[in-house]
């Protein structure tokens, strides 16, 4: 059985952690798996990881940024000086710790999840080691970042995209590298047995209450929606650093305090209970590379509505046949949409069905082999 390493800054809360618990679990039958981190934020991964599953962790310190961050608001000179000659010397550990690994494991396959770790995979990984990077992230035009990803896995031997977009994108960038471009989507574990009712008259959004989730701009079409229609309800699942600033907003709207319930983060179970409870999926990030909260809600049967900012969205929603996309991030037209497909149930149920059906491209059991596929081939 071939050895495999995925690299990991850490298996906290987020979408690429969330990502490289399900492949570690999706190939922990077929290799030796092993999730190698530089920090360890909790007691336990966020997300389920198979007991098969090894977990390393490289350092026993964790980011000062809290720290550094008081200590600048504060004004606290002397703080500020110590905080930050702290934070270099674990940056400069957890660099040293993974060169470390890097050079003395016994992996067949090593999978970099960063820039920062493709560069060094890059420059101190074994000539018989098979080394991958994985990008999450879409570039939205930015060259230097484009240029920093490039240059990160210039001397890797694949790199794996989550949207055929980013896979041709990137492809033509590394034309005149040797490293090789392969799309492989985001994987969902299961197919629910059960799909949505679509009878209740209530929203859901799932994500990270961060900026670019555009969680305020889903208040503001939601305030639309029940000026029209007030017996609306919407459900927002997750938790991040935005979350005061919704909190505000809804307090000052006596209707959306009523109508929005913030359920904060939970579990896939959690998560499943609700999508089969609501009618819509709503979408209003500013920016998605993939998109898997909306293959999610479209593997319950529910359709869904999302701003075309989104870049995954593109790609996994097709107008009229699983959803809606709304151009220029235009809160009236996305309300007037949500309020159209409420009053009809007939078309919820359409879009719904299709959206199940195309959900299917996603399972494990799909991805896994296009997985297999490229940890097998042959140089």
């Amino acid at each position: 059985m071939k050895k495999l390493s995925i690299l990991s800054l850490h298996l906290g809360y987020g979408g690429i952690e969330r990502c490289i618990a399900s492949l570690a679990n999706m190939l922990a039958d077929t290799y030796e798996v092993e999730i190698t981190c530089s920090y360890k934020l909790y007691e336990k991964p966020a997300f389920p990881i198979d007991s098969n599953v090894k977990i390393i962790y490289l350092m026993d310190e964790v980011p000062n940024r809290r720290e550094i961050k008081e200590a600048l608001t504060k004004k606290n000179l002397i703080k500020i000086f110590k905080e930050g000659i702290k934070s270099t010397k674990i940056l400069r550990k957890r660099k040293n710790t993974m060169i470390d690994y890097i050079k003395n494991t016994d992996s067949d396959i090593i999978i970099s999840t960063r820039d920062i770790f493709n560069t060094l995979l890059g420059e101190y990984g074994k000539n018989n080691v098979k080394k991958i990077g994985w990008e999450h992230n879409h570039h939205h035009n930015n060259l230097k970042y484009v240029e920093k990803i490039t240059k990160s896995v210039s001397k890797l031997d694949y790199l794996v995209l989550v949207s055929q977009s980013l896979k041709d994108y990137y492809q033509e960038e590394l034309k005149y590298h040797t490293c090789k471009c392969i799309y492989i989507p985001n994987v969902i574990e299961e197919i629910p047995k059960k799909s949505a009712k679509l009878t209740n008259k209530r929203i859901v959004s799932v994500g990270r209450l961060s900026k670019e989730k555009g969680f305020l701009d889903l208040l503001k079409v939601f305030e639309k929606v029940i000026e029209k229609d007030p017996e609306m309800k919407l459900d927002i699942i997750g938790d991040g650093p935005c979350k005061q600033e919704l909190e505000e907003y809804m307090n000052q709207n006596e209707v959306l305090k009523k109508n929005v319930i913030l359920h904060g983060f939970q579990n896939k179970e959690y998560i499943s209970s609700i999508l089969l409870d609501s009618s819509i999926y709503v979408m209003t990030s500013y920016t998605e590379s993939f998109g898997i909260v909306l293959i999610e809600a479209m593997s319950h049967g529910v359709p869904c509505i999302a701003f075309d900012s989104a870049e995954g969205a593109k790609e996994l929603i097709t107008n009229e046949e699983n959803g809606y996309l709304i151009s220029n991030r235009n809160i009236e037209e996305m309300a007037n949409k949500i309020l159209e497909l409420m009053n009809n149930k007939k078309l919820r149920k359409e879009l719904g069905k299709n959206g199940k059906e195309y959900s299917k491209k996603f399972t494990s059991q799909n991805v896994s082999k296009e997985w297999e596929n490229l940890l097998e081939k042959e140089e």
